[in-house]
């Protein structure tokens, strides 16, 4: 897996690097937040489910709760950035960056959209064979 960023949730970003998921909000949010005013994020340690929120930000746009792709347990947050939120505005890709995750499931999420892909066309190969044969 590369350390390529991925945008997901609408308004964050993650990379994988060795099996750990960094995770922060990316630039699109941020075009809509001028002030972050508290981010609440659990203790190292904690274990966190994939697609249920883990921890939220409080902003002058309202309360955007966070997520994680994969499930698996937080082994460090980013206290500056917790106790300074505006180093998100300022630099949300390097020094302002959330939570990092140890996953405990595959993070091979590239495998998994191909395998979609491939159902999808065989469905359309299917569906074409079906049309071709009623005519």
């Amino acid at each position: 897996m590369s350390d390529q960023i991925k945008n997901f949730n609408h308004f964050q970003w993650y990379k994988v690097e060795d099996g750990i998921i960094t995770i922060g909000i990316n630039e699109d949010a941020l075009e809509e937040i001028t002030e972050i005013t508290l981010i609440d994020i659990p203790p190292e340690q904690e274990k966190v489910d994939s697609d249920v929120a883990f921890g939220s930000l409080e902003t002058d746009d309202g309360t955007l709760d966070l997520m994680t792709p994969f499930a698996g347990t937080i082994i460090e947050v980013n206290t500056q950035a917790v106790e300074d939120p505006q180093m998100v505005i300022d630099d949300p890709y390097e020094e302002g960056w959330l939570v990092r995750i140890e996953a405990t499931e595959d993070l091979d999420e590239d495998a998994e959209e191909d395998e979609d892909e491939d159902e999808e066309d065989e469905d359309d190969l299917l569906e074409d064979d079906d049309k071709a044969e009623e005519e």
